[in-house]
């Protein structure tokens, strides 16, 4: 059987590696457009204005002592109620405090009926896009800024004095001004930081080598409230440089580097946020950790080195929205996207199977199409299993018409092994030459094996991650969202292994299936040993856990596909068992006559 196994494995890479060569442009890795409809709304204007002081040295405000080489804002009572502002993609909860982002919802992308959020945070950790002085990422700045709306852009602003030996604020006085500037339609915006010396000399902004760090903390969104497994619930860093997209390695749940990067990502499932600097000179870091109520926290960090100028303006670019080609591919034309862009790739930092990619592509094709045709994604999942059924059938048939000879050459393989035990090769040449006769081939039966493996691997990265299927609506009260698992019955707050809080029905279907799928395909056979019995009820045990929190769409698709089996080989079993009760009515010999 080694020789078997090895030729199998041979099989299999060769229908991989073929399969990617006939990739064409028709089955390239799309994306479609948003799923979800939302009125179209312009960009708000509405708020009020507050203007700019003019600027005033620091002594001018004769502030009381601080600790030296802190910040202190010269400006006071400013408005720190929090407010909306809204393109036709996003509705963004700006706080004044720090000139940060509260809050930042997709309106074309829903979360149980209502606009997703895109930053998971309970209130314990500062809000995304805070500065922080030089390159210390514990205080963040949390003044009052004043701010003003123009059309397209959001703008905040604020004086600080740095404290001297003395404890005052010297006379180093400077502007800091925040501009957030968005497009229309766009999941992209510009963050552009400002600094302006009233004094017309450098800015004395350095910290060990940095003048301040621009955050994005504490998580991605949407919320989840149980451990990332790293397969159906995730948060993965990504980073492209020279045009290469890679993993970093983190040691002790940090990354840092100096060099310059093309694109900075924290990528979930669905949703990305992608961070793109200017080409100044920064540290990129990225920590990843755990805290009481996010569970797992991944943390973006750009640190400026130390400015040398009076004025200085950096520009970033952050991409806060869905993993859809449709959205991201624009930034690679400029005329494309309403900031002029191009070549950013940020395509790149979508979750996909390269090995066999091109299988996904023509799987998510026909999934679309049998959407188009019933406008249900359990059903078009339903009829894609079908479809593979199908295809796979003339070979299936094969196998199982294979399964069959051998099963019916069982008495006389026990007597050979009986007859030659202490004799493996005179066994196996025996062996052989009766398989010759016939006229049986020991691999016929894994050849479907063969071919859906292929199928199997690049349909659980479609069924896991489709983004289509997020959210997508099957059984009423049931499965309501393919992308997710399903539950019958919580019990919280009592948590159990494995299963958790939730009693789940779709993995206790497939297990049914596969248990039910062995009984009928050994019917007839001799099973035995321990072999046999983890076949029959230690495999569907193990994958009842593996995939307990899997996808619903992922199972239905398993689930279906066992039952086609079970009816496929009852069906060749009753068939099977018709001739042999035949053949026995028939008589074996003729008489001559006289």
């Amino acid at each position: 059987m080694e020789k078997n196994t090895i030729l199998a494995i041979v099989l299999s890479v060769i229908i991989i590696t073929v399969g990617m060569g006939i990739q064409t442009k028709f089955f390239s890795p799309e994306q479609t457009s948003e799923v979800q409809a939302a009125p179209t709304q312009t960009v708000s204007q509405e708020s009020t204005v507050i203007e700019t002081p003019s600027y005033k040295t620091a002594a001018e405000y004769g502030w009381a002592s601080n600790v030296e080489g802190s910040l202190v804002a010269l400006e006071t009572d400013i408005p720190t109620d929090i407010f909306k502002f809204e393109t036709n993609v996003f509705i963004i909860e700006f706080d004044p405090i720090g000139a940060s982002v509260k809050s930042l919802k997709l309106k074309k992308h829903l979360a149980q009926g209502s606009p997703v959020e895109l930053i998971f945070n309970d209130g314990s950790s500062p809000n995304p896009f805070s500065l922080y002085v030089g390159n210390n990422k514990t205080n963040p700045i949390d003044a009052p800024f004043k701010y003003k709306i123009l059309e397209d852009r959001v703008e905040f602003s604020q004086m600080f004095a740095i404290v001297g030996k003395d404890g005052n604020p010297t006379d180093e006085s400077f502007a800091l001004v925040k501009t957030f500037r968005f497009g229309a339609d766009d999941y992209l915006f510009e963050l552009a930081i400002e600094l302006k010396n009233t004094q017309n000399k450098a800015i004395g902004l350095n910290y060990d080598g940095f003048a301040y760090t621009l955050a994005f903390e504490p998580q991605l969104g949407p919320a989840f409230h149980e451990t990332p497994d790293g397969n159906y619930t995730y948060r993965r860093f990504y980073i492209e440089q020279n045009g290469k997209k890679s993993r970093p390695k983190l040691k002790d749940g940090t990354y840092q580097t100096s060099d310059h990067l093309s694109w900075v990502a924290i990528a979930g499932k669905y949703f990305s946020v992608i961070g793109i600097t200017d080409a100044a000179s920064y540290t990129t870091t990225l920590q990843e950790g755990k805290s009481e109520n996010i569970l797992l926290e991944s943390r973006l960090y750009f640190s400026r080195t130390a400015l040398r100028t009076a004025n200085s303006k950096d520009v970033f670019r952050f991409y806060v929205g869905p993993q859809l080609k449709a959205n991201m591919a624009i930034y690679n034309k400029a005329d494309d996207n309403g900031f002029g862009l191009s070549d950013l790739n940020l395509e790149k930092a979508i979750d996909s199977s390269t090995w066999l990619g091109w299988l996904e592509s023509i799987l998510k094709w026909l999934l679309a199409f049998f959407y188009r045709l019933i406008p249900n994604y359990g059903i078009a999942i339903i009829l894609l299993t079908i479809l593979i059924k199908i295809v796979l059938q003339p070979f299936t048939k094969k196998s199982m018409d294979s399964t069959a000879k051998m099963q019916s050459l069982n008495p006389q393989m026990e007597e050979l092994r009986a007859k030659y035990k202490d004799n493996p090769t005179k066994l196996n040449q025996e062996m052989g030459d009766l398989y010759k006769k016939e006229g049986i081939n020991p691999i016929g039966g894994c050849l479907p094996m063969l071919l859906q493996f292929p199928i199997f691997i690049a349909l659980y990265g479609l069924l896991n991650k489709h983004f289509e299927l997020r959210g997508a609506l099957f059984i009423p009260g049931w499965i309501e969202d393919l992308s997710m698992p399903e539950t019958i019955w919580n019990f919280a707050p009592v948590s159990l292994p494995v299963i958790g809080s939730n009693i789940r029905l779709l993995p206790i279907f497939y297990v049914a299936s596969m248990i039910l799928s062995f009984r009928i395909n050994q019917a007839g056979t001799q099973q035995s040993g321990m072999s046999g019995k983890f076949m029959m009820l230690g495999m569907p045990i193990m994958f009842f856990f593996i995939l307990y929190n899997a996808p619903s769409g992922l199972l239905l698709y398993w689930m279906v596909m066992n039952f086609i089996s079970i009816g496929q080989q009852v069906f060749v079993n009753s068939r099977r068992n018709k001739k042999q009760a035949e053949a026995v009515k028939k008589p074996q010999f003729k008489g001559k006559k006289g």
